[in-house]
C-alpha cells in the first residue's frame, strides 16, 4: 500500500490495541503501543530510501528484504528495544505484540496489490502480488480516516475499529471474488491462457490485464464483466544473439528482468549504435507502456547508457537517455 494508507494503519492498530485490556488500562503501554503500531505500519518500507542512489537498486530490493521473513521478526525487536528506552514501565510482552502485528500487517497488506512483496525471502525470492488491490485504494483509505476522526470525535475505538475491520475483510473477499470471475472469463475467452495478471486500478471495476497464453501475450483492461483485447504480441523468447546477450548485462535491464514476469522485446540497430528495448506489458495506461527498461550499445557492444523505470511521457525517456552517463 501507499505511504499515507500504512500511517492511517498504524493510527487505527493504536485505536484497535484497546481491546487488549493490558492496553486499555495502563497509561504508559498504551502510548507506548500507539507509538509502536505507526512506526510498525511504517518501518518496512525504510527501503525506500534506495531510489536516491538510481531505479535498478531500488527496483531489485524495493520490498525485498526489509518484507522477508526475517524481517518481520526483527523490527518488532528493534522498535521495541527502542520505545522501552522512553517508556520503561510499559508491559514488554504486550508492546512486542502489537508492534509484531503492526510490521506483520504492513506486509501482509502489501501482497495483496499488483507489485507484490518478496515476503517469502529466504525460502523464496517469487514477488507474491495477488493483484486484488490497488496500491492506493480509496475505500480503505477513506474508511480509515473517517474512523479515526469518529474514534477522535469520543468514539469507543474498541467498538469503531473492530467493526472498521470487519468491513474492510468483507471488502477484501469481494475484490477477491470479482477478481475470480474475471479470470474465469478470461481463460473461457482464451483458451490456452496459462497465467492471467490483474492490475486493479483507484476505480473500483476497472482493472488492467496481461495475459500469458502458450504462443500470445494478450494486454486487456476491464470493467465490471467485462473485457476488452487492446493489445496481442506474439511470444517470442529472449534471442540468443551478441546484442542481446550484452543488454542483458545491463544493470538496469538486469533490475528490470529480476522485477518484470511478462514483458515484450525489440532490438533496433542503427549506423551509430544499438538499442534493446524491454516493455513491462502490466501497465498500460493511455495507449503507453510506462515501465520499461532500454539500453543503447556501440557496434562493439559496449554500453553508452541505460535507463529502467516508469515515464509516462515519450519526450521525457529520450532526454533521460541523452543525459546518463556513459
Amino acid at each position: 500500500m501507499d505511504t499515507g494508507t500504512h500511517i492511517v494503519m498504524g493510527i487505527a492498530l493504536g485505536g484497535l490495541a484497546t481491546i487488549d485490556p493490558v492496553v486499555f488500562n495502563h497509561t504508559e503501554t498504551y502510548h507506548s503501543v500507539l507509538i509502536a503500531t505507526i512506526v510498525g505500519s511504517q518501518i518496512p518500507d525504510i527501503d525506500t530510501v534506495l531510489k536516491l542512489r538510481n531505479n535498478a537498486v531500488y527496483i531489485r530490493n524495493h520490498r525485498g528484504i526489509t518484507h522477508s521473513i526475517p524481517a518481520v521478526v526483527l523490527w518488532p525487536l528493534a522498535i521495541v528495544a527502542i520505545l522501552y528506552l522512553f517508556f520503561p514501565g510499559a508491559n514488554l510482552l504486550h508492546l512486542w505484540l502489537w508492534t509484531f502485528f503492526a510490521v506483520f500487517l504492513h506486509v501482509f497488506v502489501d501482497i495483496f496489490n499488483a507489485y507484490g512483496t518478496q515476503a517469502l525471502r529466504p525460502f523464496s525470492s517469487k514477488w507474491v502480488a495477488l493483484g486484488w488491490i490497488n496500491t492506493f485504494d480509496p475505500f480503505i483509505f477513506g474508511i480509515h480516516v473517517v474512523c479515526i476522526i469518529i474514534w477522535g470525535l469520543g468514539a469507543d475505538p474498541r467498538i469503531v475499529f473492530l467493526t472498521m475491520y470487519g468491513i474492510i475483510i468483507g471488502y477484501y473477499l469481494y475484490r477477491y471474488y470479482i477478481r475470480k470471475s474475471l479470470v474465469s472469463m478470461i481463460k473461457k475467452r482464451i483458451p490456452d491462457t496459462e497465467e492471467v495478471i490483474l492490475s486493479p486500478t483507484m476505480k473500483f471495476f476497472q482493472w488492467r490485464i496481461a495475459v500469458i497464453a502458450k504462443s500470445k501475450f494478450y494486454v486487456a483492461h476491464a470493467f465490471r464483466r467485462s473485457f476488452t483485447v487492446v493489445d496481442e504480441f506474439e511470444r517470442i523468447p529472449l534471442p540468443d544473439n551478441p546484442i542481446m546477450n550484452a543488454a542483458i548485462k545491463d544493470k538496469n535491464v538486469g533490475a528490470f528482468l529480476s522485477f518484470s514476469p511478462v514483458y515484450r522485446w525489440e532490438i533496433e540497430e542503427g549506423n551509430h549504435y544499438n538499442e534493446v528495448r524491454f516493455i513491462d506489458l502490466r501497465y498500460r495506461s493511455k495507449d503507453h507502456y510506462p515501465f520499461f527498461a532500454v539500453v543503447k550499445l556501440d557496434h562493439e557492444l559496449n554500453i553508452l547508457t541505460s535507463y529502467t523505470g516508469w515515464i509516462y511521457n515519450k519526450e521525457k525517456i529520450r532526454k533521460k537517455l541523452e543525459i546518463l552517463p556513459q
